[in-house]
């Protein structure tokens, strides 16, 4: 009954918003006709934001946590994502998802840039959100429709041509340019219209900066831009006050979910009890835990422990037939010692946090970018991963680390020194959407163990298939996009992974 009352009043906020559902026509996913045009923009963000992260906290839970062995969803049927067994029709749903919220945010961009509703903090809003979602799709699929998407209704164009991937991110680049301008002294937006900041201007322009990071790094591994992502990355260090960025916990970008509707987590309105609680924590993931007397882990705050009272995880990729016991799994309502479910915990809606721009700046620093000490930034990246989730923990960062044997050793090599980076980093992406698997590809740490049911060739899947109705629907601009790209299978590298 709960719930049945939190859809409807639901159903009531997506009427004034006039929000979309999601369509598996290719038409329908470009004109999204539902949506009004003339909408006010703090009508439209809070929906649009909502909608979003609904899309990436489900395939976060049951693609990326699955491949990046933090959960093992056990069995022994086909299209079990913990072996690589990838069905076609996974990537239907978050092509679906996204080009629908970057319809509703162009048209949030086009609201706010109206004389009636002029607001270049709206507009720099939308910019920053839109580079967001058009990052989720090029990193999922590679070449996505980018120029000509979402203008079935104003432009006709019903069979957008898929734009190559470093023409992506250039663009990308150039909309996070105009946000940081537009922003620079904006007046705040309405709280009320802003669940990820409260309204507060100057915190999406320290977002939208660190996205800037986040994407400059992911394709600085391909030769032909990584002098241009080295520059800009440490042009951005080395000006904050021109470039502000994510400056402490308070400042992540995270939609804090709440008891009360609308912004109620996707995790309690659509999943479950006993559906949550069904994926096994991954040995991986808790065994890491457990070495390290990690205080995420024994706090309670994160799992529980099996009847005999210890944390054990379940090992990814194991052969079919071969299912081990299951013991730990992430806390619901009826195992939570803590009084918070990880299904209504309101950090489970992160976008970008402090810690990971801190692991960004020691890689960088790591690779020689910048003029930073590697070593202080993966201290603090560990420290506010920790802290991200457990606000009064005081024991020294360095205390921990020596305890845990995990702290910085400068005789390491470069990709030992990146292996202690990206672990932590690891922790610290938990519940971000896709963000583990797309630093997995784009470094190869941490280093995973290799079940032997893995399928695939035991390769990590470096895309996700565009869907089938593109095929018929957008036939020719998918051919050409085959062309240029590759073959429409998991096993195609997109641009920045190649080297």
């Amino acid at each position: 009954m709960k719930k049945n009352k939190h859809n409807i009043w639901w159903i009531a906020l997506a009427f004034v918003v006039l929000q979309a559902a999601c369509k598996r026509n290719f038409e329908d996913i470009n004109t999204d006709p539902n949506t009004s045009p003339n909408a006010l923009p703090e009508q439209l963000l809070p929906a649009a934001l909502i909608n979003t992260m609904a899309a990436n906290m489900t395939r976060n839970r049951t693609f990326n946590n699955e491949l990046m062995q933090v959960t093992v969803n056990m069995g022994d049927s086909d299209g079990r994502v913990f072996r690589y067994d990838i069905p076609r029709t996974w990537g239907t749903y978050p092509w679906n998802s996204w080009y629908i919220q970057l319809t509703n945010f162009k048209d949030l961009h086009a609201a706010a840039s109206r004389e009636e509703s002029y607001s270049p903090s709206f507009m720099a809003i939308s910019l920053i959100c839109q580079s967001w979602i058009y990052a989720l799709l090029t990193d999922t699929y590679g070449d996505v429709p980018y120029s000509e998407s979402n203008k079935g209704r104003d432009e006709v164009i019903y069979e957008p041509k898929f734009d190559r991937q470093q023409a992506i991110y250039m663009d990308i680049f150039e909309r996070l340019e105009e946000a940081n301008t537009l922003l620079t002294g904006a007046d705040d937006v309405p709280a009320i219209s802003d669940p990820v900041y409260g309204g507060v201007a100057v915190n999406w322009r320290r977002f939208g900066n660190s996205l800037y990071l986040r994407l400059l790094l992911r394709v600085s591994g391909n030769p032909e831009v990584t002098d241009f992502c080295a520059a800009k990355i440490q042009e951005i260090l080395s000006t904050q006050a021109t470039y502000p960025l994510i400056n402490n916990n308070s400042a992540s970008a995270v939609l804090r979910w709440t008891d009360s509707p609308p912004y109620i987590s996707p995790y309690y309105n659509e999943v479950r009890e006993q559906d949550w609680r069904q994926p096994a924590i991954c040995e991986f993931f808790i065994d890491n835990l457990v070495n390290w007397n990690d205080p995420r882990l024994f706090s309670g705050r994160w799992a529980i422990a099996t009847s005999l009272g210890a944390y054990a995880g379940v090992p990814s990729g194991y052969a079919p037939g071969n299912a081990p016991e299951k013991r730990s799994w992430f806390h619901s309502f009826e195992s939570t010692t803590t009084g918070i479910s990880l299904q209504t915990d309101p950090m489970m809606g992160n976008i970008m946090n402090y810690a990971e721009v801190q692991f960004i700046i020691a890689e960088a620093a790591l690779r020689g970018w910048v003029s930073a000490d590697a070593e202080s930034h993966y201290n603090l990246g560990t420290l506010n991963a920790i802290t991200y989730w457990l606000p009064d923990y005081d024991t020294p960062i360095e205390e921990f680390l020596s305890a845990a044997d995990i702290q910085w050793d400068e005789s390491e090599s470069f990709d030992e020194k990146m292996e202690r980076i990206h672990l932590q980093k690891y922790y610290a992406l938990l519940f971000t959407d896709n963000q583990q698997w797309y630093e997995y590809r784009r470094t190869g740490h941490p280093t995973l163990p290799k079940g032997p049911g893995l399928r695939n060739n035991g390769v990590m899947p470096a895309r996700l298939n565009y869907p089938d109705y593109v095929q018929s629907s957008n036939a020719t601009r998918y051919r050409e996009a085959v062309a240029a790209q590759g073959p429409d299978e998991i096993t195609t590298e997109v641009w920045w992974q190649q080297r």
